[in-house]
This record gives C-alpha cells, structure tokens and sequence, in this order.
C-alpha cells in the first residue's frame, strides 16, 4: 500500500514540486487550519502529503509534512477520503 516513512520523506517535498498536482483539502478546526492534504502524480507514482499544524505551535509557523506514496490513483484516494472522513469525525470542516 504506502511505502516505508523514510524512503517516502526524502522524495515528498521534492517531488511535489516537480509533479502534477491532482487534488488539494485543507482541514479547518474552530477556524484554524489543522491539516491540508495534497495528491501529486510522480513518474514513480502517487504521493498524498499530510501536512500537519499543531494545536500547540504559534501562528504563522510552518506545518509537518508527511507524504505517503502509493502506486495507483484509486489507492491515494482511498487513502485521503478515509482521512477527510476521519478528521470530519474530529469536529473539523475540509475545505
């Protein structure tokens, strides 16, 4: 399904900016932007980034990334419908 967390972050940042952007959703909570997931087709592949903001960490500073690669479209949908799902469950609201 996803590839080991190592061998994905190393390409994930890099790779989003040189591939075709397929879908972005950001991830709202009383107002404030938790989470944005993005999908992106490489050569390789296709690579969901979670990037993710900590209730606790001021305004302004940059999110965690975390990309998931899979190796089909279908997969990388799945993958971040289950995760809307999933934050929707948490009170959030996906833009």
């Amino acid at each position: 399904m996803s590839a080991a967390p190592s061998d994905v972050t190393q390409a994930g940042s890099a790779a989003a900016d040189s591939a075709r952007s397929l879908f972005e959703h950001e991830i709202r909570r009383d107002g404030h932007v938790v989470a944005t997931l993005r999908a992106y087709q490489t050569a390789e592949g296709f690579i969901v980034e979670a990037e993710v903001f900590p209730v606790n960490q001021p305004a302004g500073q940059p999110g965690i990334p975390r990309p998931f690669a899979f190796g089909s479209l279908d997969h990388a949908r799945r993958f971040a419908d289950d995760a809307l799902v999933a934050f929707e469950y948490l009170n959030c609201t996906v833009a």
